[in-house]
């Protein structure tokens, strides 16, 4: 494991606060739409146009639901870049789209990204490789952030033909006909359930089953974890809450057991996530109060586990990370991380280990590969660190901010970061609380403050082999990544990018 001194991570601390106070306060706008060629057949791209007038297409994978086809942050996708240029993988489209920290989604040629526009929530589809808008449904949104975040949509859309799900930030659930935008069914959350006041408005992305769509409500008194019939909106089960949490065992000393009050958010910032242990479907959502197993089709549960912060205003955001029959916990505000295996009657599970200091994942949701784990380390963005962690022991084998030099940065009168070794202007050096993807034996990271990185997925040492600025991309840049047949989807809080990262064929 790699340690800081004392006097590096005070250097470390005062280089971030000096980058901070003289960081510009505007960003280069995002471009208009490019257009590029297309293909009518579906799954497949046009990446080039051949000298007789053919073209080059691309089959590949969808990315059609938050995390990806197996919801796990994780591509199959290969024949990738192995490098990238100085000035970065090329620019296919850019557009400027509103507020939300939604990503988007694809499913064949359509992406539909959920944003915010005036007082509007909007879903928007558009076509993948051109960026040229299909349809839009809008509807009135009245949400505030009451800490000052943006008020747009937190949850991804859900795309599974032929529907396109999705979930505001103030809880109205839509389903609409994927391919022309037509409502089918919606519900306001709110109204239907009796929902306690959340931090930071509605922001579990909700999942299928089959044709069950279940989704975190967070409703009281037992209505943490609601299924709806997918076709029609009909309730099917709801479970979770005062039933779960009432005298569970917290490890707390003041509070051994927890005694119920009515008045509690049993809202989660965790995406449910559907997972096969011993034969057996497993729906799984990480809750407030900690992380909750239930059966897909009837809502029972199959077992719970206390996992919080002492602190009130905390949430749980990461998502569970499932890897054979064990889970890793991740959160911030002091909790850390817990990696959980789930006993063969599927009733029950162990710790296998828990530690504070490891994988105190604010957001992001931790990667696996090669029997460890991979995730963005700290509640604020001064700690950000990746960490590399052992699986098996929840040990950190490696963790690096982004920047290993300990100083080395100066800032230029207009804010660029500079290295003081050149005398370059360089992207934003480190990566705060990022976000990454793995595809093709590679991490991709969009750190906080717009720099893409590709790193080598190494278990033995941080090693990076490319960055630079991603176009349009700014702070707050907290969306994850998206993949799909070769291009690349960024997202921040006013543009939307698709860069070209496949090799040529």
């Amino acid at each position: 494991m790699q340690t800081d001194s004392l006097s590096s991570k005070l250097k470390r601390h005062a280089c971030w606060l000096c980058l901070l106070c003289l960081l510009p306060s505007c960003a280069k706008q995002p471009q208009p739409p490019m257009k590029a060629d297309a293909s009518d057949e579906p799954g497949r791209v046009v990446l080039a146009q051949k000298p007789d007038g053919g073209v080059v297409e691309r089959a590949g994978t969808d990315w059609p639901c938050f995390l990806g086809p197996q919801h796990d942050g994780t591509s199959t996708e290969t024949g990738l870049l192995e490098s990238w240029p100085k000035e970065g993988p090329p620019l296919l489209w850019q557009k400027k789209v509103g507020t939300g920290y939604s990503a988007p989604s694809v499913l064949g040629r359509r992406l539909v990204l959920h944003h915010r526009l005036g007082n509007e929530e909007i879903v928007e589809c558009m076509d993948a490789v051109s960026g040229e808008t299909l349809w839009k449904h809008a509807d009135v949104s009245r949400f505030q952030d009451p800490y000052g975040y943006n008020n747009g949509p937190r949850c991804t859309p859900l795309l599974s033909s032929p529907y396109c799900f999705t979930l505001g930030a103030g809880g109205k659930l839509l389903c609409l006909a994927l391919e022309t935008g037509k409502l089918v069914w919606q519900l306001d959350l709110q109204r239907e359930f009796k929902i306690p006041e959340a931090f930071f408005g509605v922001g579990a992305t909700p999942i299928l089953e089959g044709n069950n769509l279940i989704v975190a409500v967070g409703g009281q008194p037992n209505s943490a974890l609601v299924a709806f019939e997918a076709a029609t909106g009909k309730i099917l089960w709801q479970n979770g809450g005062k039933s779960t949490w009432n005298g569970a065992a917290t490890g707390w000393d003041s509070e051994p057991k927890y005694e119920w009050t009515g008045d509690e958010m049993v809202v989660s910032y965790s995406s449910p996530q559907a997972a096969t242990f011993h034969g057996r479907r497993h729906i799984l959502c990480l809750l407030r109060q900690g992380l909750l197993s239930v059966d897909p089709e009837t809502g029972a549960e199959n077992f719970h586990y206390w996992f919080r912060s002492r602190t009130h205003e905390s949430v749980n955001a990461a998502q569970p990370v499932v890897v054979g029959d064990t889970i890793l916990l991740g959160a911030a505000y002091r909790v850390g991380s817990a990696c959980l295996q789930v006993a063969p009657s599927g009733k029950e599970v162990k710790e296998l280990w828990r530690d504070p200091r490891a994988l105190s994942t604010h957001w992001s949701t931790s990667l696996f590969f090669d029997g460890c784990y991979f995730g963005f380390s700290g509640r604020h963005e001064n700690e950000g660190v990746l960490q590399c962690v052992d699986a098996a022991t929840g040990k950190v084998k490696w963790q690096s901010t982004g920047w290993e030099r300990e100083a080395d940065l100066q800032t230029s009168p207009s804010g660029e970061v500079i290295d003081a070794q050149t005398g370059e202007k360089i992207p934003w050096p480190m990566y705060g609380r990022g976000s990454a993807i793995l595809a093709d034996g590679k991490f991709i990271v969009l750190a906080e403050r717009g720099t893409l990185a590709l790193l080598s997925a190494r278990t033995d040492k941080w090693e990076e082999i490319s960055r630079y600025a991603a176009p349009g991309m700014k702070y707050p840049s907290w969306t994850a990544p998206v993949l799909s047949r070769g291009l690349l989807y960024l997202r921040c809080e006013d543009a939307l990018t698709c860069l070209k990262i496949a090799r040529d064929e």
